[in-house]
């Protein structure tokens, strides 16, 4: 075992950043000069000399490890992504796991394209080994959603994905997830980021040779029997593969992998199951930490849908998928066979498709649906669903933001044997059509899409088609997301003013719709503004601002937790297609009014 020894003045350096006794500059002077820092860190900080407010951001605080891990951009400094705070939030995670007696189970490690992402990895792996902790790594990237299967595969305390999903190229991130196979959730996560902040130097923060860590045993290299194992799952959750045998050969699809995880294995499992005609963006094929052909590598960002919809127009295909780069997003584009152009479907539009057809095909295919039943969903997500789960006489169960909060109600149903999961949704394009994994699932929603267009392809419809006929059964749903990036710790700062100020001064009216509630999950609250009746939410305490509308509307608002963003989120319902997009418009229009004095 080898462990760096971190000369005394960087262990008075780490204890005075973390008691706030040293400024950002002599803390940038530290790792100039300590010589635990290697010679590529310092000389990347000697870039940095003589620019005040770079150095400031990098060294101001620590990279806050949360409940969602680390997030951040990549570089030297206390507040990046880089070796050092790697190897500390391990040694944080490590300290918990042992602490419980989870030691002997082991944790597993999944990396995405991202710049560094192999190298953290290793990082990681070997500080566990260094704490006798066996590190699973899987022998190249893999999806998201694979890692999640992986931890209940392997039956590991623990998991660690090495992504920063679908933030721009600068960042990477550290996401943690327990033995549930779903991203941490009280009360391991309070105990997980107690333990990162009582590693007070970087002298208790254990590391190994590779070489050795695999000779002992510590490091073990994994792939091919868990992709067989997490492939067999996905498809078993197919309903119509008589569908698909009959026109799965006549259904044209364009897969863009975004330069990310996504390629392999949704090509695989859609030409395993009857789909021979499959084209890849060859643009956006190959993994690339650059992102080189888009800016930002989101698929809720139509940038990402350019190059696919001119190979879709000049093939004639049926539908456009996309997956961000650790493929737990989806974002959809889908051919209205009337006018031969593509409409762009939003997580919600998506995730309702999905959730409507695998209970409307359960049902047929059944006869009926559990009783205790669950339809699961964020509290920003469109009320859609509501009014899905409502029509299949099923529970709608409203959680936090964060695909965990759907995982943690599926590990409940599992332990009180009350409820059954049936689906569950983000409105940032994530769903989980079964309980194999527990975060949202790209390569599976893939899947369902195509095998729900089969489905109505033998009805001569398209997916449009369908869409339409939700909008005519259940309501015309527009719901819209918007955020305002304040980077920086004056961005910080300037977010947690702007929440207070919505919290203490909220409005009365958001343009033409009255608050009839607030729901402040920071409070626990719901008020009635007529009645002044005050309720709980019922959830986890969390900065989130929630009004009621008038008409069925609402607006929500809250921070990222994984950028420097303040996020607004809305929905309306019309009574047509035509109403519900003016009601939109007014609706963006009264929350400009409503944000931009506050910015």
């Amino acid at each position: 075992m080898k462990q760096k020894k971190c000369p005394l003045q960087c262990i008075k350096s780490m204890i005075y950043i973390q008691e706030g006794i040293m400024g950002y500059k002599e803390t940038y002077n530290e790792w100039l000069n300590d010589p635990y820092f290697d010679e590529k860190t310092k000389e990347e900080l000697r870039g940095i000399a003589g620019d005040e407010k770079e150095i400031e951001d990098r060294f101001y605080r620590d990279l806050e490890f949360g409940t969602a891990g680390l997030r951040g951009i990549i570089g030297a400094g206390t507040n990046r992504m880089n070796v050092y705070t790697v190897r500390k939030a391990t040694q944080g995670l490590a300290n918990y796991i042992n602490k419980v007696n989870k030691g002997g189970q082991g944790v597993a490690i999944s990396y995405d394209s991202r710049h560094m992402s192999p190298e953290f990895a290793d990082e990681a792996a070997l500080c566990l080994a260094a704490n006798g902790i066996k590190a699973y790594v899987f022998e190249s990237l893999r999806p998201t959603p694979v890692l999640s299967f992986a931890v209940r595969y392997l039956k590991a305390a623990a998991g660690i994905n090495i992504t920063a999903s679908h933030n721009p190229k600068e960042y990477n991130g550290y996401k943690v997830y327990w033995e549930d196979g779903a991203q941490i959730t009280p009360p391991h996560d309070t105990g997980i980021m107690d333990e990162v902040r009582a590693v007070k130097d970087f002298s208790e923060v254990r590391t190994m040779d590779k070489a050795e860590a695999e000779k002992k045993g510590l490091y073990i290299t994994i792939g091919k029997d868990v992709d067989d194992a997490y492939d067999k799952e996905v498809r078993s959750v197919v309903i119509h593969q008589d569908c698909i045998d009959k026109v799965g050969k006549d259904i044209k699809i364009v897969y863009n992998p975004l330069h990310g995880t996504g390629n392999i294995p949704v090509r695989r499992v859609l030409k395993e199951l009857g789909f021979p005609n499959v084209y890849v963006v060859p643009e956006q094929e190959k993994p690339d930490g650059d992102f080189p052909s888009v800016s930002y590598p989101n698929p809720e960002n139509p940038e990402a849908f350019v190059l696919g919809e001119k190979l879709a127009k000049e093939i004639g295909a049926d539908l456009i998928l996309a997956t961000d780069p650790d493929a737990d997003r989806l974002g959809v584009h889908v051919l209205d066979s009337k006018t031969g152009e593509y409409h762009a479907l939003t997580g919600n539009m998506s995730g309702c498709l999905i959730g409507y057809y695998i209970l409307s095909q359960k049902l047929a295919v059944n006869g009926s649906l559990p009783k205790d039943g669950a339809f699961i969903r964020s509290i920003v997500t469109t009320n859609m669903a509501d009014a899905i789960a409502a029509y299949f006489h099923v529970q709608l169960i409203e959680v936090l933001t964060g695909f965990k909060w759907i995982g943690q109600k599926i590990l409940e149903f599992e332990k009180t044997g009350k409820g059954t999961y049936l689906f569950g949704m983000e409105e940032s394009y994530g769903c989980l059509p079964g309980t194999y994994a527990r975060d949202k699932d790209a390569v599976a929603a893939s899947m369902v899409l195509c095998e729900a267009a089969a489905y109505y392809k033998t009805r001569n419809m398209t997916l449009w088609d369908a869409m339409l006929e939700m909008y005519e059964k259940f309501g015309y749903y527009r719901d819209e997301v918007s955020s305002v990036t304040l980077a920086g710790k004056e961005g910080i700062e300037k977010i947690g003013a702007i929440m207070e100020e919505l919290r203490n001064n909220a409005p009365a009216k958001v343009g033409a719709y009255t608050v009839e509630k607030i729901r402040d999950y920071e409070k626990d609250t719901i008020r009635d503004l007529a009645t002044n009746e005050v309720q709980p939410t019922g959830l986890p305490k969390s900065n989130v601002l929630y009004y009621e509308l008038s008409d069925g509307a609402w607006l929500c608002i809250r921070p990222s937790g994984t950028e420097p963003k303040i996020k607004f989120y809305f929905g309306v319902r019309g009574s047509s297609m035509e109403d519900a997009l003016k009601q939109e418009k007014e609706m963006k229009e009264a929350l400009d009014a409503l944000v931009k004095p506050l910015i």
